[in-house]
């Protein structure tokens, strides 16, 4: 499959190497297959970015009052960069896999040399590079609206601190994508598992609201949703505050990530590779 799509001289043009490196080809390959649907991957979320912060950063976001004096549109920012991460990342991997199954090209991973852990982080990487880019476009767009409401731009408090966090998120999700569609024995369960497992998580994790808002039992049970602190993670990082203890934040999503990545490693091994 990747000597077929990839020749020789282009995998060394694009890795820079003499010797033919079949990570970097299955990178390229993932990368190549969401860059040729790129009216998809940038205008999609163009719209959906301006339409949520159109309808809830300020057009409700005038009447809603957070307790620190944060402007809602600040803070539905950061929440929205960060679905925009995670849903991306996700539908990168699942989709390949899915795809791969459906056409019967997916068994080919069985006999390239790579091992495990190169196809895992090939997978992943790629569909954190898919989500970092739809969550740019979705943070360009907030600045715009920023700027257009307080006549300023958003600066970002810790850099490193929202790199860290995106980065981490995009290949939790991607890595769950791998682990979905592996075990998927149809295209409907991969689509359950994104409408009625994810979207709640991430809906629920505190991109629209406050955790300080809610009742004292509602705050209890959304502490564990990892979701929460991905997203609060990224908001500390992007407005230097947030809902949730920073350190625990890191503790979590360092766990988490360690736990999908044993998800995606048994999924790959004893997972289906066949159409089904």
């Amino acid at each position: 499959m990747l000597s077929r799509r990839f020749s020789m001289p282009e995998v060394q043009a694009r890795t820079g190497d003499l010797k033919f490196n079949p990570f970097w080809a299955l990178y390229i390959r993932e990368m190549k297959r969401f860059l040729k649907v790129i009216f998809q991957t940038v205008f999609t979320p163009l719209i959906n970015a301006s339409l949520y912060l159109l309808i809830f950063g300020l057009s409700l976001g005038k009447s809603i009052h957070l307790a620190n004096g944060l402007s809602y549109l600040a803070f539905l920012i950061p929440g929205l960069v960060m679905m925009s991460v995670l849903n991306n990342a996700f539908q990168n991997s699942s989709s390949s896999i899915v795809s791969g199954k459906f056409a019967g090209d997916l068994e080919d991973l069985k006999v390239v040399p790579l091992s495990s852990n190169q196809i895992i982080w090939a997978l992943s990487i790629a569909g954190l590079c898919r989500g970092l880019f739809v969550g740019l476009i979705t943070f360009l767009v907030g600045e715009i609206f920023y700027f257009i409401v307080e006549n300023n731009l958003l600066t970002i408090a810790n850099p490193l601190v929202l790199l860290f966090f995106l980065i981490a998120g995009g290949l939790i999700f991607a890595q769950l994508g791998i682990t979905v569609a592996f075990w998927a024995k149809s295209f409907d369960q991969v689509s359950a598992v994104g409408s009625f497992i994810l979207v709640p998580l991430i809906y629920l994790g505190g991109v629209f609201f406050s955790l300080n808002g809610l009742h004292p039992f509602w705050q209890n049970i959304s502490k564990f949703n990892p979701v929460l602190y991905l997203i609060n993670g990224v908001r500390y990082g992007l407005l230097g505050r947030c809902d949730v203890d920073i350190n625990l934040a890191f503790v979590v999503c360092l766990a988490t990530l360690i736990l999908f990545f044993i998800l995606a490693m048994r999924a790959l091994k004893y997972g289906n590779f066949t159409r089904w």
